[in-house]
């Protein structure tokens, strides 16, 4: 680890992951294996962490570990000394002269206990005891792996504020008004959502219904962490917020409110296209409740980290506790088949119309944003946390204008790649079938098949083994001198290929089908090319037919 990184871990002081202990101060090893295995049990049964010996607590003050360690009894000691066997990750490095030991955990699922019987958790900044009713829970959560499924042992019936449950019905029956749920009695709408159920005789809400239904009480003492923090920053300064609002109550609430706030900030910019008016906000509803449902369903509850929405003048900036699941990377974010991190509250989600499948809506984001003209989303991915920052310019907007009119005359709407293939030509005019499947984050074929359409549509066009916008495309959003300006770079560097194979000693003539090869073109552009030159009095021909070949004068 770099000095740097570890001050900030200094700076920042013991956290739910960080954990300050005295070497010095130890009797022996023993002592040093003894205390170094509390905290990573609770670690383990939370999110994992790491002990960084050589760090006195209070005040901090680092004081350094013995060089000679035996870093191999220490993993040993602590392998031995937990059930089931603990398995850790030990480094050390140096800070100020001295010698810092770093044992670190992950998490998971698991729950582990010392060998004489001692369960514990990591609370903040403190290992706390794991109780009976609590390991009931955490055990079912093996067996269910989706948390947001999990019953809470402590709720009832009483923790379930029924305005809410009225809300949801309502809201339900104006977005989807053959839905019969809203017909339900209020405790049987419960039990068919999952939000409550039997926890033997009793029934009790589980994470997702005291999220969607629960008191603001009753979210406050059970699932205190359950939080989004929304920061408002103004051009004047944008390190210090002007505004804050902190929300622990229902998600649907929280959507409500923060959607209502955005609004509230935003500005619409009109653009004209024929005869109507479209007007653009600067942060489409649809993109933002789409980022912010997918940081509520997707987020680690069992983090002790709040959802922080953060708005500034040119962009919003969404902090959601929990990395990417398994497989998914910004790489491959769009087209990801969808693993959320909490069924039961996608399946919510769903089934109360907030979303048209569960899943991440990570492809109606990148729709709406390229067809207003907008950059695209930007996700960032740490080891617990994701962060999704939307961008509020229009970057064209005679593109948005394009794609508008190119969807009314075919009378069809253009699939998310077509667009992102359209917009990247548009901004790098020529680019290859493999970087344009990278953009679209599809396969080659997949791809291939997107671009066929284009060009039977005439949007785009193949030149040698790249494709670039139609002469008709570059009139409306660019303009023909630039595209007479790239089709004359094309012939040039092809004239100039030609002409080098020619001068070799080796070569005194050159075929159609050598040109092909050489400058990646099709049969038409090779001939192309060919009575462009012979146009220009530097080839000629030398045979006619099936074998004719082309000589430089």
């Amino acid at each position: 680890m770099k000095a740097d990184e570890f001050k900030k871990i200094l700076d920042r002081g013991e956290t739910d992951t960080v954990e300050f202990k005295s070497w010095i101060k130890a009797r022996n090893q023993k002592e040093i294996i003894s205390l170094a295995v509390d905290e990573l049990i609770a670690f383990a049964n939370c999110k994992g962490g790491t002990v960084y010996f050589g760090v006195e607590d209070n005040p901090i003050e680092v004081t350094g570990c013995d060089k000679n360690y035996d870093s191999q009894r220490i993993i040993e000691g602590i392998y031995d000394k937990t059930r089931p066997s603990l398995f850790t990750e030990i480094e050390d490095f140096e800070y100020d002269g001295k010698l810092i030991i770093a044992i670190s955990v992950k998490s998971d699922g698991k729950t582990y206990t010392t060998t004489d019987g001692r369960c514990l958790k990591r609370l903040g900044k403190n290992s706390k005891p794991l109780y009976p009713d609590e390991l009931s829970n955490v055990y079912s959560s093996i067996h269910n792996p989706d948390f947001s499924g999990r019953i809470i042992s402590e709720s009832t019936l009483e923790d379930v504020n029924k305005l809410e449950v009225y809300r949801l019905k309502e809201k339900l029956r104006v977005r989807d008004p053959k839905s019969t749920l809203p017909d339900l009695e209020d405790n049987e709408f419960l039990r068919d959502l999952q939000l409550t159920k039997l926890d033997g005789d009793v029934e009790r809400l589980t994470v997702a219904g005291l999220l969607f239904v629960g008191k603001e009480s009753s979210i406050q003492m059970m699932l205190p962490q359950a939080e989004v923090i929304y920061l408002h920053y103004s051009a004047n300064n944008l390190e210090e917020y002007d505004a804050r609002l902190d929300l622990k109550t229902s998600l649907i609430n929280i959507i409500d409110k923060l959607t209502e706030r955005i609004q509230t900030y935003g500005r619409i910019q009109n653009i004209q296209i024929g005869l109507f008016r479209l007007e653009i906000e600067e942060f489409p509803e649809r993109v933002f409740q789409e980022a912010l449902l997918n940081a509520l369903s997707h987020r680690d509850y069992q983090s002790n980290a709040a959802i922080y929405v953060k708005h500034y003048p040119d962009r919003i900036v969404i902090e959601n506790p929990g990395g990417f699941l398994d497989g998914i990377t910004e790489k491959n974010i769009i087209t990801h088949p969808s693993v959320p991190r909490n069924k039961l509250i996608a399946e919510t989600l769903q089934n109360l119309k907030y979303v048209q499948r569960t899943g991440q809506g990570v492809d109606i984001m990148f729709k709406d944003m390229v067809s207003l003209g907008k950059p695209y989303p930007r996700y960032k991915s740490f080891n617990d946390a994701v962060s999704l920052t939307i961008y509020n310019a229009i970057d064209n907007t005679e593109f948005v204008k394009f794609i508008v009119e190119i969807q009314e005359q075919n009378s069809e709407i253009m699939s998310l790649a077509e667009m992102m293939i359209l917009r990247d030509l548009m901004d790098n005019r020529k680019e290859s079938l493999s970087v344009l499947a990278n953009t679209v984050q599809k396969s080659l074929e997949e791809t291939k098949k997107s671009c066929n359409k284009l060009i039977a549509n005439g949007l785009i066009e193949v030149v040698g083994k790249a494709y670039m916008l139609t002469a008709k495309v570059y009139a409306v959003l660019k303009s023909d001198i630039e595209y007479t300006r790239d089709k004359t770079i094309q012939y040039i560097k092809a004239k100039n290929m030609i002409i080098d194979y020619l001068e070799m000693e080796s070569n005194d003539k050159i075929t159609s089908a050598k040109i092909q090869e050489m400058c990646g073109f099709t049969k038409q552009q090779a001939r192309s090319t060919i009575d462009k030159m012979r146009k220009e009095g530097i080839l000629d021909i030398s045979k006619h037919g099936k074998y004719s070949y082309y000589v430089k004068i």
